[in-house]
């Protein structure tokens, strides 16, 4: 069932599907790529990732620690369509390199542990996933494993998920005697046996018929129920066939309501030819899905997916190799050859593109053009970064760009040789560039380097790419948290007069606030599933038009300037809202500029007075730990403050779920390992923001 690439390049965009593999870290998607690269005949040997010999983690950090942290592109074909593959980090500190994917991407293959079933981050990247309205179709990994169930970990996918699981097969044989599925579409069983890459096809085994058709029978009610096609069959044959069921589930997968699951084992090379026979089936290619949306001056424009279109793509990823500087685009409309001036619509800058790339993980063949639908690597742009549009310039428009979190923890670099202080500079321009969610800044009151990011393992990858791309010896302090304000109490009638006279022109600007928290928003500042959040509201309550509305858009931004540093230790403000409720007007001296000053001034007089709180970010922690080690781990967390929300017994270990300041968590993985000989694992999930134990100003008095 291999196929030729090369023969399917000139496809119609109905033969492209580009597709992202999302999973929770160890869940297998690593392997479960590689599987499709080897039977689609994309390569030609397995690759394994604790060999180190993976396609897609070929970066030299991501074989040493044997997780994948840097998204990689693939290509290959499978009956007839050309699938551009992204596989995507499972580690909670790179789901921004998750989020720039899933920008770019028509439909996802989410990977689940059959032991596990749902994880922290599996359910965070689903959230994700949502927030783009990516349609998903669901693959149980592991099936050969001790403990591994297909109806666990689909009741877990109902449960935490909260959508319609449609289960189109069933297992043949439990844990190592798992040698294959039933078709339940097509009611016949695929079998690989003797370690054949291929499987055979067969009537279903005697001892599973009565199971087929009972969930056979099932999966036609619960189809029947959510489309209507199939529901008129239903009703008028007491069934539906496989043709009228291949129909509802395409349409179901594509408007979400519900999620295709297959299973298999992607290590024992079991279940991947059905996985790649429903990725096409029923995942969308560029023409089915809506077209794409970008501002055009002070309208909003669609642009088709039409190779005849004018140029319209998005960066999605920049990397500098030995070679060059790398541009990763989405082609959504349009076509570009060698040569061919781009427009960076948001810088408004020309650009040339010198050579178009169709990747293979680090390996790259040259290409005359880019259409619509492609996923490239374009060399020769100078200054694009990721989240710019590159248009034609004379049809300009700006696409979304990916949405960027906020770092939360950080940490002081330093070069140990002075010589080296430029350079390390360089060295960190350049990774900024290559990942959005880091943030470097000088620290205005020691005048150290300090270098953000989404995690502790975040910056440590960042600080070695430093040290083994550029050869510089760096010097990294410990790590902190960013920490965040929010009002506990606020104050009601705020006056702040600014008056000022100094010749000429003065300024003059009375208003009156009211500061009250805003509720719930503290918690979810920062949480990974909350991408609408909202952390600081403001309006207006003035009448008789006592203050202008110039001079109200003019103090909103005044207080939006003093959010930047708080009361209690100078850390940014969140979660409040602010009402302009009076004012008063010079009709000489009172300009925007007199009011912002004051919407500023009066919102940090008003943040004083009022009780203050210091918040921290948190994470959610699951802990796998032996049972006679679950003592010395509880006591453990408690000691680190941390809230213990449940636990679960599974095959001589326990699982345990806790709510854990993330300034406690540095050094975790160490201190777990001696609690448990060994044989601990944890993973993390960012779950926002809390109020610090014992923080609480009481507020001063006014001035």
């Amino acid at each position: 069932m291999r196929a030729n690439l090369n023969r399917h390049l000139t496809n119609p965009l109905t033969g492209v599907r580009n597709l992202g593999i999302l999973a929770h870290v160890d869940a297998g998607k690593t392997t479960v790529t590689e599987r499709i690269l080897y039977v689609t005949g994309a390569t030609y040997k397995r690759g394994e990732v604790h060999d180190g010999t993976t396609v897609t983690d070929f970066d030299s950090q991501e074989r040493d620690r044997g997780i994948t942290i840097f998204a990689a592109a693939v290509s290959c074909a499978w009956d007839g369509h050309r699938i551009n593959l992204i596989d995507t980090p499972g580690h909670v500190d790179f789901a921004d390199e998750v989020e720039r994917s899933l920008r770019v991407l028509d439909g996802a293959i989410a990977v689940f542990d059959g032991v596990a079933g749902v994880e922290p981050q599996s359910e965070s990247v689903w959230r994700q996933a949502d927030r783009y309205g990516v349609p998903r179709i669901a693959f149980v990994n592991k099936l050969d494993r001790v403990g591994a169930d297909l109806d666990t970990a689909v009741e877990s996918i109902r449960r935490r998920l909260r959508v319609t699981p449609l289960v189109v097969q069933l297992p043949i044989g439990q844990e190592d005697g798992f040698t294959g599925v039933v078709d339940l579409l097509r009611m016949r069983s695929l079998v690989w046996a003797g370690g054949h890459d291929a499987f055979e096809e067969g009537p279903v085994p005697d001892a599973l018929r009565e199971e087929a058709h009972r969930r056979r029978r099932l999966l036609e009610e619960t189809v029947a129920e959510l489309h209507p096609i199939a529901l008129e069959e239903f009703c008028a044959e007491s069934a539906i066939s496989a043709r009228t069921l291949a129909i509802a589930l395409r349409d179901l997968t594509r408007t979400g309501e519900g999620v295709v699951v297959l299973c298999g084992s992607a290590y024992r090379n079991r279940g991947i030819e059905p996985l790649l026979d429903a990725a096409v089936s029923y995942l969308p290619s560029p023409l089915d899905v809506p077209a794409v949306r970008g501002i055009q001056g002070d309208t909003v424009q669609e642009r088709a997916a039409d190779p005849a279109a004018p140029f319209a793509a998005l960066v999605f990823k920049v990397n500098s190799t030995a070679t060059g500087r790398l541009t990763y685009l989405r082609v959504y409309s349009g076509t570009i050859h060698r040569g061919d001036a781009v427009l960076d619509a948001g810088a408004r800058r020309t650009e040339r593109i010198g050579r178009i790339l169709r990747v293979q993980a680090d390996r790259h063949t040259e290409v005359d053009r880019a259409v619509a639908g492609d996923i490239v690597a374009v060399v020769g742009l100078k200054a694009a970064r990721t989240g710019a549009t590159l248009c034609a310039p004379a049809a300009p428009l700006i696409l979304e760009p990916p949405a960027a979190a906020d770092p939360v923890v950080f940490v002081a670099v330093e070069a140990r040789r002075s010589t080296d202080t430029e350079r390390l500079a360089a060295a960190l321009a350049r990774l900024v560039e290559e990942d959005p969610s880091l943030v470097v800044r000088t620290d205005p009151e020691t005048g150290q380097t300090v270098l953000s990011g989404m995690g502790e393992l975040h910056l440590e990858v960042a600080v070695e790419k430093i040290r083994r791309a550029h050869g510089l010896d760096v010097g990294v302090g410990r790590p902190r948290v960013a920490y965040r304000e929010t009002v506990a109490r606020g104050v009601s009638g705020l006056l702040y007069r600014h008056v000022k006279q100094e010749g000429g022109a003065g300024q003059f600007a009375h208003v009156v606030l009211d500061v009250e928290p805003l509720e719930a928003a503290p918690d979810t500042a920062g949480d990974d599933d909350s991408g609408d959040a909202v952390d600081f509201v403001f309006r207006s309550a003035v009448v008789g038009g006592r203050v202008p509305r110039e001079y109200v858009r003019a103090v909103e931004a005044g207080c939006r300037d003093a959010l930047t540093e708080g009361p209690l230790g100078g850390h940014p403000v969140t979660g409040l809202r602010v009402t302009l409720t009076d004012g008063a007007t010079h009709p000489k001296d009172s300009s925007e500029m007199a009011f912002r000053t004051a919407g500023k001034l009066a919102l940090r007089e008003a943040l004083r007075v009022s009780a203050m709180v210091l918040l921290e970010p948190v994470a959610e922690v699951t802990v796998t730990v032996p049972d006679d080690a679950v003592g010395g781990v509880l006591g453990d967390l408690a000691a680190r403050r941390g809230r213990v929300s449940g636990s679960i017994a599974r095959a001589g270990t326990t699982v345990i779920t806790a709510t854990v300041p993330l300034a406690e968590l540095f050094g975790y993985a160490t201190r777990l390992r001696s609690r448990t000989q060994g044989q601990g694992a944890f993973t993390t999930r960012a779950a926002g923001y809390a109020p610090v134990p014992n923080t609480v100003s009481s507020g001063m008095p006014p001035r």
